[in-house]
């Protein structure tokens, strides 16, 4: 026995028409009634294995695995708010065309770069529903190249020595918040991201190495880096260590110092000192060392181990690591020392104008 509908919402031609169905599915060996069902458990499936869904689902399973914070916020941004409009979307019903128009959007707005990496983070949701056998294949696959090329655009840096040393002297006689001075002057003398140095903590100094061990998951290449603290990085720490405590951010945020300093702190002190967004911004200290130390001749290998530019091959990664230590302790302490050198003929420069 199999139900065909109520009348009069199912015709009695429509009832034949089932019923016709229904004997073709029998004489294939097919109980037309579990048939029904499965297809009502697939619809059901289908509209609980919503896009939204699965990507919440991806974004718990990448915070249990230990991803960075900073990492999880721009995944969440991307998939909740860019592609918000594929939330209520079967995951299984989502067609490259949709994928397209949401990224598209992102790129008609000028943010090319994001729309790339938007592909890539879709895509990551589409393989978490394959690897989970909730979906059978990756929209996104077919649309490598459909995206315009992002476009470069290159951080100022201050590359000429005199001026860098201007640049010195000038976060030497900042008079706002110690640890913004601070952080200026460590991430000169330091080479790191903006992001590594802003949540540096007090543990992560280890002072009889004149050491600062960076963790994995705040490195942009998820491995741990070690960093050879010159004495005038040293000094730095010394003058605002009583800032914080226990295991407390180094340089903690003006307000809270639970909290860091924030990611513009940096560069709205550069602003205030009167260099502009074209000139300089605190990203581009790990480019005034790197074009200055190239240069000067040093070792590119150990400009690039200290800039945390690790080799791909894992061997030759772990060997340069042991080899360059000594050599990069002295490119830093060398480094420091030249800007010290910098503030000098700049301060000569200034006496005789």
């Amino acid at each position: 026995m199999l139900g065909l509908g109520s009348f009069p919402e199912v015709s009695l031609a429509m009832a034949r028409e089932r019923r016709h169905d229904a004997r073709k599915l029998i004489a294939a060996g097919t109980d037309p009634s579990q048939q029904r069902k499965a297809e009502k458990a697939a619809a059901a499936m289908a509209t609980a294995n919503t896009f939204g869904a699965l990507a919440a689902e991806h974004l718990a399973r990448l915070e249990e695995n230990g991803t960075a914070a900073t990492t999880m916020a721009k995944n969440r941004w991307m998939l909740e708010r860019l592609a918000g409009a594929l939330s209520r979307r079967p995951i299984t019903e989502i067609t490259p065309a949709e994928v397209l128009d949401v990224l598209r959007k992102v790129e008609k707005s000028g943010r090319r770069e994001t729309a790339r990496k938007m592909r890539g983070t879709i895509g990551s949701v589409f393989r978490f529903a394959i690897q989970t056998l909730r979906a059978q294949n990756d929209p996104t696959f077919a649309l490598r190249g459909a995206l315009l090329r992002p476009q470069v655009k290159h951080l100022p840096a201050i590359t000429d020595e005199r001026e860098l040393g201007a640049l010195m002297v000038c976060i030497d006689e900042f008079d706002g918040w110690p640890t913004i001075r601070a952080a200026l002057r460590l991430i000169a003398l330091t080479m790191t991201r903006p992001g590594e140095l802003r949540l540096m903590r007090r543990s992560e100094i280890i002072w009889p190495k004149a050491m600062w061990r960076i963790p994995a998951e705040r490195m942009k290449m998820r491995r741990p880096h070690d960093v050879p603290l010159s004495q005038q990085a040293l000094a730095v720490l010394r003058d605002i260590w009583a800032l914080s405590e226990n295991d407390g951010l180094v340089l903690p945020s003006i307000r809270c110092a639970t909290k860091p300093l924030s990611e513009n702190a940096m560069n709205s002190a550069l602003r205030r000192m009167g260099y502009t967004s074209e000139q300089m911004c605190s990203h581009g200290f790990r480019s005034s060392a790197s074009t200055i130390l190239n240069e000067r001749g040093h070792n590119p290998q150990v400009i690039e181990a200290v800039l945390a530019h690790q080799d791909e091959n894992q061997i030759r990664r772990a060997y340069n690591r042991a080899t360059y230590w000594p050599d990069r302790v002295k490119l830093m302490q060398a480094w420091a020392d030249m800007l010290d050198e910098f503030r000098c003929l700049s301060v000569t420069d200034r006496h005789v104008a």
